[in-house]
């Protein structure tokens, strides 16, 4: 039924606004206050802030998901599949995978609530969530892109077998996410050298699905 599809988007769209919006939060005021606060302020801000905020982030992330896998199952039983949802969805799930495998378990031990060496924890926290405001531009495009530009001429562009495109898409999201685990921040560790770094990917995406 129509509602039902729409209600799904709804909450799919509700969820995500609220985990990005969390994911711009702590990348680009929580951070920085964090470089700058006082010890005792900043220690209440780990005790009493940061878990609760990290609460909403991750829970969110986590029903962003479940929705999304909802739509796609629908969308791939009516065969409405192409290039734009197929990327977008892949970059979803890779920063859902960086919040729940990478980011949380890492800022556990950073604010203390578990064992480990939290300056080794922040370092790869910090990646993964770089480099998840790194996709948030281009899976936010390719989701709104799917329903306006995932289609030619009246047929899907999957049906020519996906093209050399979103191939290469593909493989470089994959070399993105392989540095999100084992890399380095590089260009994407000042806040301006993100929010720049995901324009231009964004940018590189829809000229590789519109030419290639």
């Amino acid at each position: 039924m129509e509602i039902v599809d729409f209600l799904f988007r709804w909450m799919h769209v509700l969820f995500g606004v609220v985990w990005v919006g969390m994911l711009y939060y702590f990348n680009f005021v929580q951070t920085e206050y964090f470089k700058q606060a006082e010890p005792e302020a900043l220690a209440d801000a780990k005790a009493k802030l940061a878990p609760r905020a990290l609460g909403w982030f991750r829970w969110a992330a986590m029903l962003t998901l479940i929705s999304g896998v909802i739509l796609l199952v629908g969308v791939h039983h009516r065969s409405l599949m192409n290039d734009y949802i197929i990327l977008g969805a892949l970059l979803g799930i890779l920063m859902f995978l960086n919040v729940w495998l990478v980011i949380w378990p890492n800022q556990k031990i950073v604010l203390g609530m578990v064992e480990g060496d939290a300056a080794v924890a922040a370092k790869k926290a910090a990646l993964a969530s770089r480099t998840n405001v790194l996709f948030s531009a281009p899976m936010l495009f390719c989701m709104l892109g799917s329903p306006h530009l995932g289609y030619v001429a009246d047929y899907l562009l999957v049906a020519q077998g996906g093209g050399l495109g979103l191939i290469a898409a593909l493989a470089l999201t994959v070399l993105l996410q392989v540095n999100a685990i084992f890399g380095k921040l590089g260009p994407i560790a000042s806040i301006r050298g993100v929010i720049h770094m995901s324009l231009a990917l964004t940018a590189v995406f829809f000229l590789l699905l519109l030419f290639l």
